[in-house]
């Protein structure tokens, strides 16, 4: 079983979404990831040169979340992994977009989309 390195609750105001006010005025998201990959090294060495740098992590997160504009959460959620697989030495990434302010007309809850994909 690979080790995992969890960043929860990354919170992102991005334009995305089908209607015009989501695209307009925007929305705030939240992301948590799980990469899978060995933290040996790192639990022997305790460097982060050893491991992968969640504030790194972290950032690709905001800067996917706030420079492109898709409608779904689907969609964001698969670029997302597409880039931590890309840019991250991970085997295997989990990533959970939650959209926290939906424009849900009176109902409440908030929508989420959980993708896993692996090298």
């Amino acid at each position: 079983m690979p080790d995992k390195l969890l960043l929860e609750d990354v919170r992102f105001w991005g334009r995305h979404g089908l209607t015009k006010a989501e695209q307009t005025v925007g929305a705030w998201f939240s992301v948590d990831v799980e990469l899978a990959l060995d933290l040996e090294a790192a639990i022997v060495s305790d460097q982060v040169g050893a491991t992968v740098d969640y504030g790194l992590v972290a950032r690709r997160i905001v800067d996917l979340g706030t420079t492109s504009r898709v409608n779904l959460i689907e969609r964001l959620a698969g670029l997302l992994a597409e880039a931590l697989l890309r840019e991250f030495p991970a085997r295997e990434v989990r990533v959970r977009v939650r959209k926290l302010t939906p424009p849900l007309e009176g109902l409440v809850g908030t929508p989420a989309v959980e993708l896993v994909r692996g090298r």
